[in-house]
């Protein structure tokens, strides 16, 4: 064996020997007799497979205060300053500040990511650029593109022959903005249009649908109609689906099990949906993410996106899927003990099913893409947003960081405090 972990504590509570040969899982059990050329004592803590973000914009990232700063912080005002910034645009520059990001992200045990990229751009400047990224990282990211036409498929006039011209240069994904389009007609039309292009291709969908307070903005109910009708039951995603939150209950008890019986999934964004929702609210206030709870209730996986980080969007994020997560689990209010580890999953296993992940998962003949965190369990990860000791890609350590300690300076108290809490259990019997 290559590696061997051993006293590895898993997402369900087994405590295992985790075995490496060849860049993949060979053997998880407990006590494991095989000896490795290399081993290591993660001394119970939590090992997992790597956190996938279903829901980003990489073309945009990093670009905060370019060409100037969001002084309202809205939505309408991110995507006029995105306009604005394209003309600008340098192919160098968008790969740099990828990269950039991939590193903060393995950094974090971010191993697999959805972009979205913008093609309403003829010269797809952003398309080329992220391909060229998607090539680079490959050996320690895998990153998923998604065809979107920001400026609306049926509203931007080269919008669609651009997102075609996209798909044949290598992104993976149809993407979709129906709420955007001027009329309501017309985003169901684009539903329509993308999803049976989606069909004839092969290929899978992820449309941000219904970003918005308007409780009337109903495209997620034609996209799962649209599912059905063409058979793309699996490959289909939701992205955002914001205007749940303000829907009467009535017609959501009829939507759910569409969404279920579609098998369409959702993606929601905490970070985000909750600083850019609810902005004509007074009092009070709307939370403006979706039904995250409903939602899994009914059977709709749900995966939680990252979406922005310094962007003409949102000024604030460092590629921390557990800082997602821990948003999510507040503002769904999942604090119950097994709610909290869904909010776990809704950053790990949920998204890599959604992207179609080969090899994802911790059990023999699964790629050796682990991530050792400075947890116990995946509550305490997200309560603590945990250290990653070590992070894995085919069984090779591409980043690690040093246990969580704080020293202290007070009169007889300890040199130093640890913020888990069962060491703090311990040291108190």
């Amino acid at each position: 064996m290559d590696l061997v972990l051993r006293n590895a504590t898993l997402a369900n509570g087994r405590t295992v020997d985790i075995a490496i040969a060849g860049g993949t899982i060979a053997a998880v059990e407990p006590a494991l007799p095989q000896r490795g050329a290399r081993e290591i004592d993660v001394g119970g803590d939590l090992v997992t497979p790597p956190f996938v973000d279903a829901h980003f914009h990489m073309d945009a990232t990093l670009s905060y205060g370019l060409p100037r700063v969001n002084e309202s912080g809205t939505l309408l005002e991110g995507i006029a300053l995105w306009g604005e910034l394209k003309p600008q645009l340098a192919q160098e520059a968008l790969v740099e500040r990828a990269l950039q990001y991939c590193d903060w992200a393995v950094a974090r045990g971010l191993l697999a990511i959805r972009s979205h990229v913008d093609v309403c751009d003829d010269r797809l400047l952003a398309v080329e650029a992220l391909l060229d990224v998607k090539r680079r990282v490959a050996p320690y990211i895998d990153l998923q593109l998604v065809a979107f036409p920001q400026d609306g498929l049926l509203r931007s006039k080269t919008a669609f022959d651009n997102l075609k011209r996209a798909i044949r240069m290598g992104v993976d994904v149809v993407g979709g903005i129906p709420h955007f389009e001027r009329t309501m007609a017309d985003g169901a039309e684009s539903v329509r249009l993308l999803c049976e292009f989606a069909a004839e291709q092969g290929l899978m969908v992820d449309m941000h649908c219904d970003e918005s307070d308007d409780p009337l903005s109903r495209h997620i109910e034609t996209l799962a109609a649209e599912t059905l009708r063409l058979g793309l039951q699996g490959r289909v995603a939701g992205s955002h689906l914001t205007s749940m939150h303000s829907m009467d209950n009535y017609y959501v008890s009829k939507l759910l099990p569409l969404m279920a019986e579609s098998g369409v999934a959702a993606i929601a964004n905490p970070l985000i949906n909750i600083t850019l929702q609810g902005r004509h609210d007074t009092y009070p206030k709307r939370r403006g993410m979706t039904r995250v709870p409903e939602l899994l209730a009914a059977g709709v996986p749900v995966a939680f996106g990252h979406d922005c980080v310094m962007d003409p969007w949102y000024g604030l994020g460092s590629g921390d899927m557990l800082e997602v997560a821990h948003m999510g689990l507040h503002v769904a209010q999942m604090t119950g003990q097994a709610a909290m580890r869904l909010c776990f999953q809704a950053v790990t296993e949920t998204p890599a099913r959604i992207l179609g992940l080969q090899g994802y998962g911790i059990a023999p003949g699964c790629r050796a893409d682990l991530v050792w965190l400075d947890a116990g369990d995946p509550v305490e990860a997200i309560r603590l947003r945990a250290a990653r000791r070590l992070v894995l890609r085919a069984g090779e350590v591409i980043s690690e960081a040093p246990a969580a300690r704080a020293s202290l300076r007070l009169p007889g108290r300890p040199a130093s405090i640890d913020f888990r809490l069962e060491r703090l259990r311990r040291a108190g019997q």
